[in-house]
């Protein structure tokens, strides 16, 4: 198949070489891309959240398949217009996208569906966040309502520092106030045509910027698969994965159909095992980021297939997705100064060296090429994603290509998936 990529980051380089792993025959296209997905793929000068110029390329070049990786595009209706050219596409419309793209409309369809959530509040001004933390009490959380690129939410026991989160996001539309959660977080994703949903295996990742839980949220800073320790409380982690597409991924895909907004790309949702049962922290309307990263590492069964098959309408037909047993790990290096305000432009050496250790791969996230240079142009720059027979092995092969790799400045996590080690 002739398949084209939108997006430049770990997740889609990740897709890519999923796609490549087939070892198919794809002809895989992305844009924009980076300097890792460049070593895979053609890149294209395209903008990827532009409906018209993405939909011309794609009608004239006979493209098979489009994948959309990030949000943006979803937000702008980038997948509405491919389906009104007819051509198939992994990603939902600008209407159903606002289950990411709004915080509140996520809400609505959460209760309309009867799927457990917390209760949240939605405020517009600094008076209505102060009645609602007040209300919730503390932990206080406050989400910004669109997207802010992983980076909207903020969980504090400090009233100043709520109010002044929510002060930065109430001028872009608004809020989100919630009640704290407390438990172990859970990432699922769901593959949907808007009425069949095919599970894919969960994952964990680490959200805080430094060892421990500590520092600022991002964009996630690494994640590992599967979670052996859902089996101590669900038994399996098949019999969770049956109760949250019972409970939580069917009842919403079924509702965003009754509205006439059927869902049709990956639904990805954000749990919490809570002490009264799994509730739902958030959607997002595409494949998470760095979570796909360790996700598709084990995964066996074709995803072109599942893609086209969920794009055309067809995933009835479709098996249960199969995954590799083994243990994945992926740890994120980061510029200096992220998540606040990274260092970009430096050199990036030992990238070769670092994929020569056995059972990984790099996935770049933020990287341009200058002649002879690899440069960092964001704050997650690199995804090491490795392979083992169980985590033990899986972290050591990581940790030991993050020791190939230089970037002045640059941080990482050495915990990632370090409870689950033997």
């Amino acid at each position: 198949m002739k398949i084209l990529v939108l997006g430049s980051g770990a997740r889609e380089h990740a897709i890519i070489l999923a796609l490549l792993a087939e070892d198919a025959g794809h002809e895989v296209l992305a844009a924009p891309g980076n300097a890792g997905i460049a070593a895979d793929a053609t890149l294209l000068p395209l903008d990827a959240e532009d409906p018209s110029a993405v939909t011309g390329y794609a009608f004239e070049n006979d493209v098979d398949l489009v994948i959309i990786g990030p949000e943006a595009p979803l937000v702008a209706g980038v997948a509405d217009a491919l389906r009104e050219r007819g051509i198939p596409v992994f990603g939902p419309g600008k209407a159903a996208a606002q289950l990411e793209g709004s915080k509140a409309f996520a809400k609505r369809i959460m209760d309309a569906a009867g799927v457990p959530t917390g209760k949240a509040a939605r405020a517009r001004t600094l008076d209505e966040v102060a009645a609602a933390i007040d209300e919730f009490g503390a932990p206080y959380v406050v989400k910004a309502d669109g997207l802010a690129a992983g980076k909207g939410v903020i969980v504090t026991d400090d009233r100043d520092a709520a109010l002044a989160h929510a002060e930065t996001y109430l001028p872009k539309g608004g809020v989100l106030v919630e009640e704290f959660l407390s438990g172990p977080e859970v990432s699922l994703f769901f593959v949907s045509d808007g009425d069949t949903v095919r599970a894919l295996s969960p994952a964990q990742d680490f959200k805080r910027a430094f060892d421990g839980d500590a520092g600022p949220n991002t964009g996630g800073m690494g994640a590992y698969s599967p979670l052996p320790w859902l089996s101590e409380r669900f038994g399996s982690e098949a019999a969770f994965v049956a109760e949250v597409t019972r409970d939580v991924a069917e009842p919403v895909i079924r509702r965003l159909d009754a509205e006439g907004t059927p869902f049709i790309g990956l639904l990805y949702a954000g749990l919490i095992l809570t002490d009264d049962g799994v509730k739902v922290i958030e959607f997002n309307a595409r494949f998470g980021d760095p979570e796909t990263q360790v996700v598709l590492a084990r995964l066996r069964s074709p995803l072109s297939r599942l893609l086209l098959s969920a794009a055309s309408g067809t995933l009835e037909s479709e098996p249960e997705p199969e995954f590799a047993a083994d243990a994945a790990v992926t740890v994120v290096l980061a510029s200096e100064g992220y998540p606040e305000a990274p260092v970009t432009g430096r050199v990036i050496t030992g990238t070769d060296r670092a994929a020569s250790v056995d059972g990984v791969h790099l996935a770049h996230a933020a990287t341009t090429a200058s002649g002879a240079d690899l440069l960092a142009t964001g704050g997650r720059v690199l995804n090491v994603v490795a392979v083992g027979d169980d985590f033990t092995q899986a972290r050591e092969r990581a940790y030991a290509a993050l020791g190939e790799i230089s970037l002045d400045g640059s941080h990482f996590r050495t915990d990632i998936a370090a409870r689950v080690a033997d």
